[in-house]
């Protein structure tokens, strides 16, 4: 408002007709019937006087707010209603689309739908998504999180904030990543495995700044089973397989492979004990327990392992 210079001018130019509109000017917009008319096949220009156009002199601003308070006394939609802000985005996105095709005709009922297709996750408008990457219904993306193009996330997963998921990892259905979790390449989660906050994995045995080792061979795997369940700031070595069900203890450091159904913590981790598939410690008599929570049970081998057995029991209490 306070520019000593102001100047504001749209020229339009129609087939039959010109529109120029000045906002500095008394009268601010007028029609010019200027034309090309062809005569003998040659152009001749023919002009003609202005006709000037009354316009409303209300401040727009002015009839916007005026018209937002009428909406909130009477309950009425607006004219520039949120439905409308997106018929105007669409228009403004079809007219970038032909611009950069050189000037092809877009469909508006079709081309909306190509530049925004339906997802059926969720992502929070502050994630990053790359394009590329493979996300599966009813998953749940949240503040900040990074998900890189080659990457493939099941369905019904959570990804907390700041989670960071790299190129080419896998991660299967219904897996919870808690905050501030890097899942980097090489790394593959299976189906129901739970990632605590601030949780570690590495990828690289011998990482140097100096010495790069960006090289396929270079990313060791490493593998969560189904269903286990890493404690929040734990600290998985790569190449390690972390067994199904197994349940790492929080700050724990993996530096070998885990057993299924195996409960481990401290630094280095060790094993002590055993859970069932829901998560309750298991206490074993004679090879044999049965989870005093959910009834599941499991036989004890000589190989220190144990499996899953269906067995003839009784009424089972805690």
């Amino acid at each position: 408002w306070l520019n000593p210079i102001k100047e504001q001018r749209l020229v339009v130019v129609g087939s039959d007709k010109m529109a120029a509109f000045s906002d500095t000017s008394p009268n601010k917009l007028l029609l010019y019937p200027h034309k090309i008319e062809w005569r003998n096949q040659r152009p001749v220009p023919v002009k003609a006087e202005a006709e000037p156009v009354a316009i409303d002199e209300t401040e727009p601003l002015r009839m916007e707010c005026t018209q937002f308070l009428e909406s909130i006394a009477t309950r009425q939609p607006p004219q520039t209603d949120g439905a409308n802000g997106v018929r105007v985005l669409k228009v403004l996105s079809a007219c970038q689309e032909s611009l950069d095709a050189g000037g092809v005709p877009v469909d508006m009922g079709t081309a909306a739908a190509k530049r925004e297709p339906e997802r059926e996750y969720f992502a929070h408008p502050t994630a990053t998504i790359d394009e590329g990457c493979e996300i599966g219904a009813n998953t749940k993306v949240w503040h900040y999180a990074h998900i890189m193009p080659k990457a493939r996330i099941g369905e019904n997963c959570n990804l907390g904030q700041n989670v960071f998921v790299a190129s080419g990892v896998s991660i299967g259905n219904n897996v919870k990543v808690q905050n501030n979790v890097s899942v980097y390449a090489g790394v593959t989660l299976e189906d129901n495995v739970f990632c605590g906050p601030s949780m570690v994995f590495t990828n690289v045995s011998t990482p140097r700044s100096g010495f790069p080792r960006y090289r396929p061979e270079d990313f060791l795997t490493t593998v969560v089973k189904r269903g286990a369940s890493i404690g929040a700031n734990a600290t998985i070595v790569c190449g390690r397989t972390i067994g199904e069900y197994a349940f790492i203890g929080a700050g724990s450091v993996i530096t070998k492979d885990v057993e299924p159904y195996a409960l481990v913590y401290g630094n280095p981790a060790r094993q002590h004990g055993w859970d069932c598939e829901c998560g309750v410690r298991l206490q074993f008599e004679e090879k044999q327990a049965c989870c005093s929570e959910c009834g599941r049970c499991y036989r004890e081998s000589d190989e220190e392992r144990i499996e899953r057995v269906e067995l003839e029991i009784g009424e089972v209490t805690a």
